[in-house]
């Protein structure tokens, strides 16, 4: 079997495209949805293949490395508008970066909103990778009716529903056809010297030649093809599918890409999994070795079963082919597998950090232990999501690539794991500290019968340079607070911190312990504790206290061309411009830095999207605290203590 991958952006066209290009023979697709990724399985001209089609939308973009990791090419569906180029920005840089052999084909070629030559050089700008026309458009006034294959140099005549038909070409198309074929061989001479000396010496190279040449190419990962069409009315997909079946690599030069780094020949790659109900987790194979069936063994582990695409059993699979297998635990998607081991995922599919995070709240209380059960388990599915436990309230942060991904998760925390959640955003990252030095001595005293509880303690509260955190001293002379007790007062001064007067936890700060007294029979280490911790409280409500916002340093993904405008988009929401340079590994972006607070990160995110078309991302990471006066502190403690007092 061979397998191939279809992305692209949204409302590009994929699913109808493979939906065409399993129905060339005639024949009935076997299919199966798995979240973001639908595997079809079809017989074109006597071979078994395999298309596994990938959701559009910018959050999917990462979840693409798993497919591609089991396919021995690509098919870059794109829209016919070089306006749309940018969408397929973040694709093309991914397929640069895995070295996929990779076929574009310009969908709706019937309706374009630009010239060929001008889609493709949009497409250029986002890829070191020379893109080369293989075909050229027959038009009729503005319509598109045909194609000229350019190393056949044959013409053929779109029918609706029907594969092109050839047809003489036309002569209003001759003078076209050859300005293109020679930019074509001048690409394809570039990396092949054979054909290089034959256009120096002004010999035709023969059309078998150049097919071959074409192959090895694409193998080699050096031109990408690209190709004309409209899927829905059945244009160009033969064409499209033919090249695939004889210029695409062979499923053993797969495996060689994916050895581990000792030269480790895998036996089989996990692209994709799924939670399911009642089932639990299935996950999606590519045998690379003839023999994988039900029982065997990979990654240390028995294969439970394994199931054919689209439902039934499957046998011992022959090299090439997929399959699902279920009760398989310690298999782990995007990892490829032998008998004994996993590999490392390749540095290309480890795939970038998820930016869009939200406190997620069951809506039962009794179901927090299965909350925390479920996204454990959704972890072992979803690498590109991470979950963490809040800082401040201690509820589950779910990390996700987007809007669209969240809804995903959400989906599948319901219809698999019977979980209704909502998901609210933080508020960002927020702290107090105090301004002024202040001395309290505080007295804990009560009797209550029986032994009583006593402690005296003398603090000085001053505050710390910013980052430098919690200090404890003493300076205690005399004895009048035994040494055993020390510890006690400390516990009680961090106790304290936890909440301060504008309700959040308080930091830079140091507690000096000067005096005090205790009482041989009443005190205990709960009285100085007590002690401790009520002292300290006054004297922060006496310091002056100050609210912290923190201050992310945030690094944009951005293509060049839209990069300008996060100039006055971090301003608008109050950060600091640090700088943008060149991105010097992926043509066409730029690496965007800048300071933000982190209570803006949401806004960023949504900006972003508009301004970018979705095509941008963004890390972060906590660089320092930054003090806020005046009526936006006033607001943020406001709504921090009503929040806290309604909880």
């Amino acid at each position: 079997m061979r397998c191939f991958t279809v992305l692209g952006p949204s409302q590009s066209g994929k699913t109808t495209l493979v939906r065409q290009l399993a129905a060339l023979d005639g024949g009935t697709a076997r299919s199966e949805a798995a979240g973001h990724v639908t595997a079809s399985t079809f017989d074109f001209m006597g071979e078994r293949w395999c298309a596994l089609d990938h959701a559009g939308g910018p959050d999917f973009v990462p979840m693409a490395a798993g497919p591609l990791m089991a396919a021995d090419a690509a098919v870059l569906c794109v829209p016919a508008d070089p306006a749309a180029a940018m969408l397929s920005a973040p694709y093309l840089r991914l397929l640069e970066a895995s070295g996929t052999p990779t076929l574009v084909f310009i969908n709706r070629i019937d309706a374009p909103a630009g010239r060929v030559r001008d889609i493709v050089a949009a497409l250029q700008a986002y890829t070191g990778t020379a893109l080369v026309l293989r075909q050229i458009p027959i038009r009729e006034g503005s319509t598109v009716v045909g194609a000229v294959d350019l190393i056949s140099e044959r013409a053929w005549r779109y029918r609706e529903g029907q594969p092109s038909t050839l047809v003489a070409m036309p002569d209003t198309e001759r003078d076209r056809e050859t300005e293109a074929r020679s930019e074509l061989l001048e690409h394809m001479s570039d990396f092949d010297d054979g054909l290089l000396e034959q256009l120096i010496e002004d010999r035709i190279p023969a059309a078998g030649t150049l097919y071959a040449i074409a192959a090895r190419e694409l193998a080699q990962s050096v031109v990408t093809p690209v190709f004309l069409g409209s899927a829905l009315h059945m244009n160009g997909v033969h064409r499209l599918m033919k090249a695939l079946r004889h210029e695409a690599p062979r499923p053993g030069i797969l495996r060689e890409r994916l050895a581990g780094p000792g030269g480790e020949a895998p036996a089989a790659v996990a692209f994709h999994a799924q939670m399911r109900r009642h089932l639990g987790k299935a996950v999606f194979l590519r045998a690379l070795d003839d023999g994988l069936a039900g029982g065997g063994r990979l990654a240390a582990g028995g294969v439970g079963g394994l199931a054919a695409v689209g439902g039934g059993s499957a046998g011992p699979l022959a090299a090439g082919e997929v399959a699902v297998a279920v009760k398989s635990d310690q298999l782990v998607a995007g990892r490829a597998l032998t008998a004994e081991a996993m590999l490392p995922a390749p540095a290309w599919a480890v795939g970038r950090p998820p930016m869009l995070i939200r406190l997620l709240a069951p809506e039962s209380d009794r179901d927090d232990a299965r909350l925390a059960a479920a996204l454990a388990r959704l972890q072992e599915i979803e690498p590109s999501m991470t979950v963490t436990a809040d800082e401040e309230t201690g509820t589950p942060a779910l990390a996700v690539q987007g809007p669209m991904h969240l809804r995903q998760v959400l989906a599948s925390l319901a219809d698999d794991f019977g979980l209704t959640v909502t998901a609210r955003p933080r508020s960002g990252v927020w702290r107090e500290t105090i301004a002024n030095q202040v001395e309290v001595r505080y007295r804990h005293k009560k009797q209550t019968g029986g032994a009583g509880q006593f402690a005296e303690v003398a603090l000085t509260v001053a505050p710390q340079a910013r980052g430098a955190g919690f200090a404890f001293g003493e300076t205690v002379k005399g004895g009048t607070v035994p040494r055993n007790y020390f510890p006690s007062v400390e516990a009680g001064a961090q106790d304290a911190l936890a909440r301060g007067p504008l309700g959040f936890p308080v930091v830079d700060l140091s507690v000096t312990l000067s005096d005090g007294k205790f009482h041989a029979v009443d005190s205990s280490d709960h009285a100085f504790r007590t002690a401790g911790r009520m002292g300290v409280r006054e004297a922060l409500e006496k310091a002056g206290p100050v609210l912290l916002q923190g201050i992310e340093r945030v690094s944009i993904h951005v293509p060049s061309a839209t990069s300008g405008a996060l100039v006055s988009l971090i301003s608008t929401l109050k950060g600091q411009v640090l700088g943008f340079d060149r991105d010097p590994g992926c043509r066409g972006w730029d690496l965007f830095r800048a300071l933000l607070p982190g209570a803006a990160t949401d806004e960023l995110l949504q900006a972003l999207a508009g301004a970018t078309q979705g095509t941008a991302w963004v890390e972060t990471e906590f660089d320092h605290f930054e003090e806020v006066y005046g009526r936006e502190a006033e607001t943020v403690s406001r709504a921090r203590l009503e929040a806290l007092a309604g909880g």
